[in-house]
């Protein structure tokens, strides 16, 4: 076979023969279409699907499979042949035939197998894969908070937007009315300087509350997973009403701590981790038994009574004898990776436990803050600023007494948006710590 025709002839063999493992290393990932008009549900359909950290800790599962398939998988014998002549002086009395062998070996297949040394690497790799797993899901726990915080950021920018347009309009029409009340002498160039200048106020805070929904809105989409431009979207406002969840309907902190320990994925992560060290700790100790290869060969120099070497079968073990050093320095560390795992899965279990508290008492203040603003502070803020601006259109009242009714009006009206917000944050932090819904 001439050489043109055998290099593609082993371009096939090769192709066979690794082709069947080979997998597409990466392929672009669909791009995110946001609907114009946005839900905390879809949101969360949406991150799921395309979020970037999500697809990164799913190759990271892929690479903890692919350990595991390594881990598990018998070596490959190593075979072995050679072509030999030996040389003998000219007054040997015949000719030196060639001679040849073959052999093959185990690689430490057999001896591996039977002394468990596979087995346990599988171990390993299988409670890393355990471990990478739960932390897939304990990556989502965490990134969803994020995802309704950011969501709620935008609703609470956009309520914010709403409201600073209505103030504008009212400071705007106080402007024009007090304009006309300069040019008939009934106030002064002072008072009407106030009232443009609160006119003036209101607008940049409308531009300042456009930026902030905008920003918002970018984050929000990049965390979703879009990649290629911002496409506007609405948010639904009615998210920000104030509610009591069912899940939290008569719920202490024990109650949601217990739920917690059921529930949290890192400490089934850590309880992996924990899996995985002790694993290698027994595997580290199983490695002290040495390696034995078990091998066969063939070997012949000529044939018949002029033959050098005959036909020759050798059955051969090849051990490395462990005399100077016993894994020592891999059982320590073994050893240290244990309780290493062991003082981490106390303190995961301890952080749940301050996760829930911590956010249980958020939820029960921020809750208290709301219900404060919605039984009476709102409604007396709002009926101040209505008589005292009825009363200043009368010229009962000053311009400083009106503006500043306006002034707490709105400021109560900011807090009782940011209240709502930290609420709704509060309930959003409480079910990432008992890792459940609690709002249905």
């Amino acid at each position: 076979m001439r050489r043109s025709q055998l290099v593609p002839l082993l371009w096939v063999i090769a192709l066979l023969v690794v082709g069947p493992g080979i997998r597409r290393a990466s392929a672009e990932v669909d791009q995110v279409v946001i609907p114009p008009a946005l839900s905390l549900d879809d949101a969360l359909a949406l991150f799921r699907r395309h979020g970037f950290d999500l697809i990164i800790a799913d190759a990271q599962i892929d690479s903890a499979s692919g350990d595991v398939t390594a881990a598990g998988a018998i070596a490959n014998p190593t075979a072995s042949g050679g072509y030999y002549h030996s040389f003998y002086s000219a007054d040997a009395g015949f000719e030196t035939p060639n001679g040849w062998s073959v052999g093959i070996a185990d690689s430490n297949a057999i001896e591996e197998t039977l002394s468990g040394k596979r087995h346990l690497r599988t171990r390993v790799a299988e409670a890393a894969l355990a471990a990478a797993r739960m932390q897939r899901v304990d990556a989502q726990r965490t990134l969803e908070l994020q995802v309704k915080q950011l969501y709620f950021q935008a609703v609470e920018a956009g309520a914010a937007l709403e409201f600073a347009r209505e103030v504008a309009v009212a400071a705007d029409s106080t402007f024009q009315l007090n304009q006309v009340r300069y040019k008939s002498g009934a106030i002064s160039e002072v008072d009407l300087s106030k009232t443009e200048a609160a006119k003036l106020e209101a607008d940049q805070t409308v531009d300042a509350a456009s930026s902030a929904l905008r920003q918002s809105k970018v984050a929000l989409a990049f965390l979703l997973g879009q990649r290629h431009g911002f496409s506007d979207f609405a948010v639904d406002a009615q998210q920000l009403k104030f509610s009591v969840p069912a899940g939290l309907q008569g719920a202490t902190s024990a109650t949601l701590i217990d739920r917690a320990w059921n529930a949290r994925s890192d400490i089934r992560a850590a309880a992996a981790q924990g899996q995985r060290a002790a694993a290698g700790l027994a595997l580290a100790r199983r490695l002290r038994f040495p390696d034995i290869g078990v091998g066969a060969q063939y070997q012949q120099q000529g044939t018949g009574k002029q033959a050098i070497t005959p036909p020759t079968l050798e059955l051969s073990l090849t051990a490395t004898l462990p005399l100077f050093y016993q894994q020592q320095g891999e059982i320590r560390k073994g050893e240290a990776d244990v309780r290493m795992q062991e003082a981490q899965l106390a303190k995961v279990r301890a952080q749940v436990v301050a996760d829930v508290e911590t956010a249980f008492g958020s939820y029960q203040s921020t809750r208290r803050l709301v219900e404060r603003m919605e039984g009476r502070l709102l409604d007396r803020a709002r009926r101040t600023r209505d008589l005292v601006e009825l009363q200043y259109k009368k010229g009962a009242a000053s311009l400083l007494e009106y503006l500043d009714a306006q002034r707490t009006y709105i400021a109560t009206n900011l807090e009782y948006f940011q209240d709502l917000t930290g609420y709704w944050n509060a309930v959003f932090q409480l079910e990432a710590a008992v890792a459940s819904d609690l709002t249905r």
